[in-house]
Order: structure tokens, then sequence, then C-alpha cells
């Protein structure tokens, strides 16, 4: 599966999105240091307002057997950069949303990740075919500056949305702002609209700043 958007009919497909440039190799982008990686105390959580009203948790070894798909998609971002033709390979977040299903209320979810990263995201972007929670990237594991043992991949989204060392999934029945959103970024972050700072965000956007 691929990341272009489809182009409407008579017109030609555009693969970069507007205002972005194209970049070669996977540059490194993280705020903070690069957490160590113990297995023994690693776990994956979905918690918050869930079907069953309680939590699911997964250890690494148990993480590691559920279903996995590949995606091919590219990632952009906010900044301005794109890499293109990432193969990602791991969890579909909808097989996520089928082993610990949601409240039926739940409107968006926010991906916890080391040391209480945060970004929020609409239920209906968590739940495209190409989200997933990411382990390896071109036939490899993934490097730790690059998000081992898990990555979130929203690739229609900007890259602050799709957190490195992700640790929990948490549904929520009302928006609250993640780590960058609350620090100027937008609420949404859709690549093809140029969602990239709040100041451009309209009331329907997302909740006020703190």
């Amino acid at each position: 599966m691929g990341s272009d958007r489809p182009a409407a009919p008579g017109s030609t497909p555009r693969r970069i999105p507007p205002g972005q440039r194209h970049v070669h190799g996977w540059p490194v982008s993280h705020y903070g240091p690069v957490p160590r990686f113990r297995p023994e105390r690693w776990n994956l959580r979905v918690f918050g307002a869930t079907a069953a009203g309680d939590e699911r948790s997964w250890t690494f070894e148990e993480f590691t057997v559920l279903p996995r798909v590949t995606v091919v998609a590219d990632l952009h971002c906010a900044t301005g950069p794109t890499s293109t033709d990432h193969e990602w390979f791991g969890i579909a977040a909808t097989t996520v949303l089928e082993l610990a299903p949601p409240a039926p209320d739940v409107t968006h979810v926010m991906a916890w990740a080391e040391y209480g990263y945060t970004a929020n995201l609409r239920l209906s972007d968590f739940t495209t075919p190409e989200t997933l929670l990411a382990t390896h990237h071109n036939g490899e594991l993934l490097t730790a500056e690059h998000g081992f043992p898990l990555r979130l991949v929203v690739p229609h989204l900007y890259g602050y949305k799709g957190p490195k060392w992700l640790r929990a999934i948490e549904y929520m029945t009302e928006d609250r702002r993640g780590f960058w959103e609350d620090r100027g970024y937008h609420n949404i972050g859709d690549v093809w609209t140029e969602q990239r700072y709040s100041h451009q965000e309209r009331e329907s956007d997302g909740p006020a700043r703190e």
C-alpha cells in the first residue's frame, strides 16, 4: 500500500505534499534521549475507555507473535522534509482495535511513548489501513534511534503524530492535546492540507491549548 493521495479524474497524481521537499535517506529526528530497551520490563498497554472497561497489555514476547502486515509509505516532517518509499512491517492499528475494542463513544486516541511523550489522533486517523505499529523497516528491525522496539506510523499525518518508542494507546471520549500539539503544532496534522501549526486551526480542529 502506498501513501500517495488519489488524484482527481483527469489530473496528474501528486506524490510530494504541498510545501514539502524530497530528501534522500532517513534523517534521525526526535526530542530527548534514546531510551534503553529492557525486554523484561517492556509491555504495550491499551487503556482508557475500552469496551470491556479494563486494560489490555502484551509483553514483548506476546506482541511479537501478533499478526503482521507490510505497508510502503512516505514520511513527512512538519518542517518540510519528505522521505519516500519506506517499507514498514508490524501490527496494523486495526488489529489492536480488534483485540482490545474501544467503547462506542471513543472519538480519539492518545499514543504514549517513553518519557511520557504523547501524540493525540482522531480515531478515524488511527483506523486507516496504513496506520501500523511498526517493528521493522526495510526488512530489518528498527534501530534504537528510529524507535526500536515499536514505532507508530501514520503516513497521512506529519511525523510528530507517529511517536517512536511506543508504550501505550489510550482510548478517549474527547480530544486532548499531546506533547507537540500543546506546544504550537496543529492538533490534526494532515499533510495534504498543510496543517502544520496551531495558529492555522479552526475552532473545530481541537481543544484549547493550556
